[in-house]
């Protein structure tokens, strides 16, 4: 009964922050298209520029890797079978919830906000063809570069700290997801930036939220079994190791 509804009431937490969160991107895209577009506009389609004009044969391989592995097709795939492996692994469903719940808040933020916002894109020569013209606020290869690899980054890092020095790495994704995207003229740099604040905002609410309440589900030893995940005891109080976790 008290789980029951600690879950009702976390999951309305998150619902009201998605909503702030959701209005606050979709505001400041209106701003970039409105009253700042001759001002700031300027100034990311100068940037634009600039960075095109830094492009050459061996720089546009790389930006054309950077962009390929945070493709919708190729990193939500990967994202959620790197998260299904993880609550294998833990024998509990916590890692793949929350994986599920960062995903689908950064990917409904994108949505909800080109729905909405229409922004051309930068005044370049585009590197990656097909793109529609007026989705460049925000950034959907970023916004999956958050969901999987920041996402699947904190995850590991909270279950398994032994890797901390590898799942570091994962972090770096999203950045370079993001000067790629740049490079390649797909956005212009305050579409890229909004999308990875954003990113981080969720990512940081959830984690906050769910992991934040919750310890790491992890294999008893001298068996192969897998203790039961279970939140954290009150504060003041202390659980006696080898302790049964509260039912």
């Amino acid at each position: 009964m008290e789980v029951g509804h600690s879950v009702r009431r976390t999951a309305a937490r998150l619902l009201l922050a998605w909503v702030a969160l959701c209005v606050l991107v979709i505001g400041l895209g209106w701003l970039l298209t409105g009253p700042l577009a001759g001002s700031v506009g300027r100034w990311d389609d100068d940037a634009a520029r600039s960075i095109a004009g830094l492009r050459s044969s061996g720089l546009d391989g790389t930006a054309e890797i950077g962009t390929l592995v945070a493709d919708t097709v190729i990193g939500l795939p990967l994202g959620a079978v790197m998260a299904g492996l993880l609550a294998w692994w833990r024998r509990s469903w916590l890692p793949a919830v929350f994986w599920v719940v960062v995903a689908a808040g950064i990917q409904g933020i994108y949505l909800a906000t080109v729905l909405v916002i229409s922004r051309d894109r930068p005044p370049v020569k585009i590197l990656d063809p097909g793109l529609v013209p007026d989705h460049s606020f925000p950034s959907g290869h970023v916004a999956t570069a958050m969901s999987t690899y920041a996402g699947i980054a904190v995850l590991a890092w909270w279950l398994a700290r032994s890797a901390r020095p590898w799942v570091a790495l994962l972090f770096v994704v999203p950045p370079v997801v993001a000067a790629s995207r740049l490079y390649e003229g797909a956005h212009h740099p305050t579409d890229v930036l909004t999308t990875l604040i954003a990113g981080a905002v969720w990512l940081a609410l959830v984690s906050a939220l769910v992991l934040g309440r919750a310890e790491p589900p992890r294999r008893e030893q001298g068996s192969g079994r897998v203790s039961r995940w279970s939140a954290r005891p009150p504060a003041g109080t202390s659980r006696r190791r080898g302790a049964p976790a509260p039912g």
